[in-house]
């Protein structure tokens, strides 16, 4: 089955994103070691979220997984974007970090949202669509509550650090 060798490899990219996000969260930005995981991490997103939308799984078509998906993708694109663009953007490297946070929380979110969604089954608990989702709106909603938290702080350390305007 293809769904077997493209659930693995986006499950090993996804692991190595998760792996590089979180190295890259707690180093120091700017740095020639933020840059070098900075790019496996890119590389390793972009295949997780070109092999999630390959993935059919739930709901044998496009669901509201992919919508996630959508985002995950626009976040990492509006995270990368200012690097290459930095002219277009104000405070490109504000841009950068925030964005790129955003793409790891997301992350995050979908790890929990993974990791939850099978406890049903081994606690052999009758599991419906409904269980599914609100185990998956749960862990996205409260990794993306923590997030915005550790968000507000950083933001400002940031700002402190990288603007433009100093």
């Amino acid at each position: 089955m293809p769904h077997d060798f493209i659930g693995w490899f986006h499950t090993i990219a996804a692991t190595l994103a998760l792996i590089t996000g979180t190295i890259i969260l707690i180093k120091t930005k700017g740095t020639v070691l933020h840059k070098q995981i900075g790019r496996i991490y890119g590389v390793a997103m972009i295949l997780v979220c070109i092999t999630s939308f390959m993935i059919y799984r739930v709901h044998g078509r496009f669901g509201v997984l992919h919508f996630f998906a959508v985002i995950s993708t626009i976040t990492l694109l509006l995270g990368m974007l200012p690097l290459y663009f930095k002219s277009k953007f104000k405070q490109p490297i504000i841009m950068h970090l925030s964005w790129m946070y955003w793409s790891v929380i997301g992350l995050y979110c979908a790890f929990t949202a993974e990791v939850l969604t099978r406890l049903p089954m081994l606690l052999s608990i009758k599991y419906t669509y409904g269980i599914f989702y609100a185990l998956v709106g749960i862990s996205a909603g409260a990794v993306g509550y923590a997030g915005s938290i550790v968000f507000k702080k950083k933001l400002n350390e940031w700002i402190d650090a990288f603007s433009q305007s100093k």
